[in-house]
């Protein structure tokens, strides 16, 4: 997963920033590692009601053999899903965030806002209590409770950032700025729908047939969901647009990981292709109404997607005509947990970017970015002897 991330972010973006992204997406998952040891994984698998305090034990290795039936298996597997919410943040800021800032944030969201959220919904997978999970809250393996948290992290930190330099004209119009690599972003895709096999199947924490069913509902959902990107991008854009179609399989693949285990067959096909159109009007919208500069769509496809899976479950469900189902019932039950993650992440967002902006910064400066981020900022460059500079 981490791959991949690394590859879509890079190659969706420019050349002299590619060193950069590199470093960030490394760094996300060795600080956030670090900080699941010290305090992520106890405050979220904490046997206490809201995950605040509850049994807080810093060094979860004091408590991680009895998290669970799976010990330090589901320690490790539970430490990827952290690492991944930190990094969708790093896309929708790239290009001109300083790296001390980028390591304080993604060390807070390993630490406690991930944590926290993620155990309103998922403490029962410990034997503890959080209160979307005993509301009857379904997030098979995080539509919301990874990729929304991630994803509106991300909008708090692209709106406290500001646009890079170049984007908007002085009357307000977007200006595309093209990725440098696509062939790189597409093997991040393929890298990260291989991944998806292991979020969504392994989210089973078992070796049972199920996990067949959910890979397939998976795969079918990101297929979809690049039919969809692509033809609304053919439709609109009068051409079928790589890079639409590419976030399309992301967006299926975020869409459909709420409800992998529980959604019918065709039921994973239309939320897979329904996400698909919705990325590419979110994109725009976002870009051009909002006037909010996301370089990878990460809002779009981790945010909105994810919110929008998670809901959509609620109607593709396979016990829908079976006693004890309501449609609605289980929809204002989504809704809440949806809800619940804007408001917890993008309000913790705010905080944090804000407080880092204003203590050790989190923008570098306008030379700086038009340098570029590997040199002004690691003194490396990752296409040595190639003219890469802008005056943009």
């Amino acid at each position: 997963m981490q791959a991949g991330f690394a590859m879509v972010e890079s190659g969706f973006t420019r050349a002299k920033n590619a060193c950069n992204i590199m470093m960030k997406n490394l760094m996300d998952f060795s600080v956030g590692s670090i900080m699941w040891l010290l305090i992520g994984f106890s405050l979220m698998f904490s046997a206490g009601g809201n995950g605040f305090i509850g049994d807080l034990a810093f060094f979860a290795g004091k408590n991680a053999d009895s998290a669970s039936s799976l010990g330090w298996t589901f320690w490790i597997f539970q430490c990827v899903f952290a690492g991944t919410a930190a990094t969708i943040v790093s896309g929708a800021m790239a290009g001109r965030t300083k790296f001390s800032g980028y390591l304080a944030y993604s060390a807070v969201i390993c630490a406690v806002i991930y944590p926290i959220s993620g155990h309103w919904a998922w403490a029962g997978l410990s034997g503890g209590s959080g209160w979307l999970g005993d509301a009857g809250f379904l997030d098979f393996a995080g539509s919301t409770v990874v990729h929304s948290c991630g994803g509106w992290l991300a909008l708090a930190g692209a709106i406290t950032l500001g646009a890079r330099k170049g984007k908007y004209t002085p009357d307000g119009k977007p200006r595309a700025i093209l990725g440098h690599n696509i062939p790189l972003a597409a093997l991040g895709v393929f890298i990260l729908w291989f991944g998806w096999f292991g979020f969504n199947p392994g989210s089973a924490t078992a070796g049972v047939p199920a996990i067949g069913y959910i890979a397939v509902t998976t795969n079918l959902a990101a297929a979809a969901g690049a039919i969809t990107a692509m033809f609304a991008s053919w439709f609109f854009g009068r051409k079928p647009d790589v890079a639409m179609a590419l976030n399309g399989v992301l967006a299926g693949l975020v869409a459909i990981t709420a409800g992998c285990d529980c959604v019918t067959i065709w039921g994973s096909v239309i939320i897979g292709g329904l996400a698909g159109v919705l990325v590419y009007v979110s994109v725009v919208f976002i870009d051009s109404v909002l006037k909010i500069d996301d370089p990878v769509g990460a809002v779009s496809v981790h945010a909105v997607c994810g919110a929008f899976g998670t809901l959509a479950l609620a109607f593709v469900h396979k016990d829908i005509g079976t006693e004890g189902y309501s449609v609605i019932g289980q929809f204002l039950t989504q809704l809440k947990g949806v809800a619940a993650m804007f408001v917890w992440a993008f309000g913790c967002g705010m905080i944090l970017f804000n407080v880092i902006k204003y203590t050790i910064g989190l923008r570098v400066t306008e030379e700086e970015e038009l340098r570029g981020l590997d040199i002004s900022e690691h003194g490396n460059e990752a296409y040595s002897g190639f003219q890469i500079f802008t005056a943009q």
